[in-house]
């Protein structure tokens, strides 16, 4: 470590970056209709702003964090800044359409923000801050995700839709500055290339597989280009998958995607990731239904946004006790008691939604659920792994957590929005009631995933023979968790 830097100084410098990126996940939700108004564009049109961010984030996650294994970690992130930075600029100031895609697809490169600042806390603290630290840079990122959604329609009406993309250029920027001059370069890059043929399939499959589930609703579920684009998402995904397990050096390990502690955590990413994104996308819709329709609480933009505010605070300040917590309560368990927690609090949604006051405190319970399972979720992942292998893993699970995250937004806009078809209008209570329910289950179901296989002693020395890299840390890490 540099010896003007500390850990502390290097864990605020990271906060500032992915924390100021993640709002970006959710800033524009709530104007989507005013920009697509401004923009002389349609509904489909509009939601490209969504898709384009979606899939060039999915596709650029893995592949530069694997860069970043190779190249240096810290030099990565400062790249994936500024283009962050430079598609906000770009963003704010776009007169059309096709100039605002540009922006947010030079935006969706700092996806790779989340597993490159995840590898440096690794490399640069303290093993015994490490939980610590991924605990609180995850809970940012759900955090951030959340202020986008609740924040969103208040500051577009002071600054206007132009104004929010100035937000995100200010925090990187800063986040910019912070990382050059707090985090160290951490461990010595990992030796290899990134392979370019599995590259390209990669990015093929995530691009067939994210377009239909962000543009489903529109193009029609059943419609051919609907699921032509599903079926050769499926074929292309094996020819990757048989591409890797084949080359010397792959992009993705198979062989350590395989291991306990990662796969399953990896399935609960999705599962996770559906539930979470689900009711943040419907969540603040059902508290503004019109009091007209019988169970609507009427509430306006800043009512709702205050009724999510029990959710964001629980959800900071469970990712910062995941360190401590972590001495008397294996990470596995958390992972499993947080989505517990969120399987039981969307369930309280979905059943007892009379008043604002008790939406409000299942809002905090589902917030504490998220802040554990995220920060436990990373920490299995990151532990589980060789140091040289933390970008690439850590990025598919994020990766998976996108997946999941346009699953349980397509799932629960089919059942909402399909009840307001049958009804002739409003979404139905019911339909609320059966979507909530839904991303119940599979937070239910990610709860038991998670318990699914212990890292056996067998499977972590397997991992160190494989590559050759982890340390005795990491091993005695793969265990516990």
């Amino acid at each position: 470590m540099r010896p003007h830097t500390s850990p502390r100084r290097a864990l605020i410098a990271l906060g500032v970056a992915i924390g100021s990126f993640a709002t970006l996940q959710s800033l524009l939700v709530p104007v989507l209709p005013v920009m697509q108004h401004d923009l002389h564009t349609d509904a489909a049109g509009i939601t490209w702003a969504l898709t384009t961010w979606l899939i060039v984030s999915a596709v650029a996650t893995p592949l530069l964090g694997r860069a970043g294994d190779l190249l240096g970690k810290r030099r990565v992130l400062l790249a994936a800044l500024a283009a962050v930075a430079l598609g906000s600029l770009v963003a704010a100031t776009s007169p059309n359409l096709p100039v605002l895609l540009a922006g947010r697809a030079l935006q969706g490169l700092g996806g790779a923000m989340f597993p490159l600042a995840f590898g440096l806390v690794r490399d640069v603290l303290p093993r015994e801050r490490v939980a610590g630290g991924i605990g609180a840079l995850s809970a940012l990122v759900a955090v951030g995700a959340g202020i986008g959604t609740v924040l969103a329609g208040p500051l577009a009406t002071a600054i206007g839709w132009r104004g929010l993309f100035l937000l995100p250029l200010a925090g990187v920027s800063v986040g910019a500055v912070l990382v050059q001059r707090g985090v160290p370069d951490g461990v010595p890059a990992a030796r290899g290339r990134v392979n370019v043929p599995a590259g390209v399939l990669l990015s093929a499959w995530l691009l067939a597989l994210l377009l239909p589930l962000s543009s489903g609703a529109s193009w029609g579920w059943g419609s051919a280009r609907t699921i032509g684009l599903l079926v050769a998402a499926a074929v292309l995904a094996t020819v990757w998958v048989a591409v890797e397990l084949r080359a010397r050096e792959p992009l993705v390990d198979m062989r350590m995607m395989r291991l306990p502690g990662v796969w399953n955590t990896n399935v609960a990413a999705v599962l996770v990731g559906a539930a979470m994104f689900g009711v943040w996308a419907y969540f603040a819709r059902f508290l503004q239904e019109p009091v007209s329709t019988g169970y609507g609480l009427g509430a306006g933009v800043g009512t709702a946004g205050l009724l999510m505010l029990p959710m964001l605070v629980l959800m900071a300040a469970a990712g910062f006790f995941t360190g401590p917590l972590t001495r008397v309560v294996p990470l596995r368990a958390q992972l499993a008691g947080g989505a517990l927690l969120i399987a039981v609090a969307t369930t309280a949604i979905a059943l007892v939604h009379g008043s604002a006051a008790v939406l409000a405190v299942e809002a905090g319970v589902f917030g504490l659920g998220l802040g554990v399972a995220f920060a436990a979720m990373t920490n299995v992942v990151v532990a589980s792994v060789p140091a040289d292998r933390t970008g690439v893993a850590s990025g598919m699970n994020a990766n998976l957590r996108t997946i999941g995250s346009a699953v349980g937004t397509a799932l629960t806009t089919a059942i909402v929005t399909g009840s307001a078809a049958t009804a002739g209008g409003e979404p139905t209570e019911r339909g609320y009631v059966v979507g909530f329910l839904v991303l119940a289950v599979l937070a239910g179901l990610a709860a038991v995933v998670a318990l699914a296989s212990r890292p056996s002693r067998a499977a972590a020395r397997d991992a160190v023979e494989h590559d050759g890299a982890l340390e005795a840390r990491d091993l005695e890490e793969a265990l516990a968790a």
